[in-house]
């Protein structure tokens, strides 16, 4: 493995060994600290054009497997790591992470110390950064020059419909960044799915006769997607039971008169402990997430919370006071993480059944 320097926008560098994928490339830098459940996060669209820091000392030790994609291609700009496995016992695996990330040309750097970066990253937040051979003047020039886009949910949402089929309940899934486990949670419960564009109109959507509508997970900066997809929430919460799901809850908010704020540090990483405000339980859950709903601009005529993270405060869950219309901010399908909180798909499902009324 050759040497290789992950550099930083603010001057910093670290010298590593290069894995995976040869290329430069260049992305806004986040830590996460999940312990398990790598390749989910690598293929998590929410990570779209972001080099991930993981936290865990080593990783790579079960490979990679055919049941843990969250997408088809990932997105992500690169990987830093403590250490990286070479070998592996799990008897799912198909590839190495070096094979995999190979394939998918994307650059890895191992040998860093990865609690520094973290330390760092928590204190001054998301930066830009690259993964490159030589980090000299140009190579910080280069990074200081790159416009990272703010179109991402264009760059990964799906242009076209497509069916997840079943013969149960019609749902309809907007696509903002989509999570595979979200239509895998939705696929147990007999589901017929529909993914659409996040460009479609509330006509399109009530064409479709939906029992249901979910908002899906997606990267980016909420208040980068056009006006319309707010005037489709607004036009839709009150005729359809509604699930909104990570940058689905933050535009339902902002649907609802609610501001969306930065958060920092972020939200990467399992077990973060969240409590549900009617029950006084403590869940865990997995997140990923870099803003929050502002809850002093919360319409409370209209929406009340449901779930709060306990670390910063943080809303995680919001539910509509007159309407069958929820979101949450966390991943209610784990992948990875803790699985204690898709039961929240059978409330949604239990909506979706009140409002169709008996079937006769």
């Amino acid at each position: 493995m050759a040497d290789r320097y992950l550099i930083l926008e603010d001057g910093s560098a670290y010298l590593g060994e290069g894995f995976g994928s040869p290329a430069v490339s260049t992305g806004e830098i986040v830590f996460n600290t999940s312990m398990t459940g790598y390749q989910e996060i690598i293929t998590n669209q929410i990570y779209h054009n972001q080099i991930i820091a993981f936290t865990q000392p080593t990783i790579g030790s079960y490979g990679i497997n055919h049941d843990s994609y969250e997408s088809i291609l990932p997105t992500v700009k690169g990987v830093v790591v403590r250490d990286v496995a070479s070998i592996s016992t799990n008897r799912q695996r198909r590839w190495s992470l070096d094979q995999y990330l190979k394939q998918q040309n994307i650059p890895g750097i191992s040998h860093i110390d990865t609690r520094h970066l973290a330390k760092q990253l928590r204190a001054s937040g998301p930066m830009k950064a690259s993964i490159v051979d030589v980090a000299d003047a140009h190579a910080f020039d280069q990074l200081g020059a790159t416009v990272l886009t703010n179109q991402q949910v264009a760059a990964v949402a799906t242009p076209k419909p497509f069916p997840n089929p079943d013969t149960g309940l019609n749902v309809i899934v907007i696509d903002f960044g989509l999570k595979h486990g979200i239509l895998r949670e939705l696929s147990k419960r007999s589901c017929n799915v529909t993914v659409l564009p996040y460009t479609a109109t509330t006509e399109e959507i009530i064409n479709l006769d939906p029992d249901g509508v979910v908002l899906s997970t997606g990267p980016g900066k909420p208040q980068d997607l056009p006006d319309s997809v707010l005037t489709m929430i607004q036009n839709i919460q009150n005729r359809i039971p509604l699930f909104a799901i990570g940058l689905g809850h933050e535009l339902f908010a902002m649907a609802n008169g609610a501001q969306i704020m930065k958060l920092s540090p972020e939200h990467h990483g399992a077990n973060h402990p969240i409590r549900e405000v009617i029950t006084n339980q403590i869940i865990y859950a997995s997140q990923g997430q870099g803003y929050a709903v502002n809850p002093d601009t919360i319409d409370r005529n209209k929406l009340i919370t449901t779930f709060v993270d306990l670390i910063d405060g943080t809303i995680q869950g919001l539910r509509y006071r007159d309407f069958p219309a929820f979101s949450v901010q966390f991943f209610p399908d784990g992948a990875p993480g803790p699985t204690e909180t898709r039961d929240i798909f059978d409330e949604f499902v239990e909506s979706m059944q009140q409002a169709r009324g008996p079937v006769w």
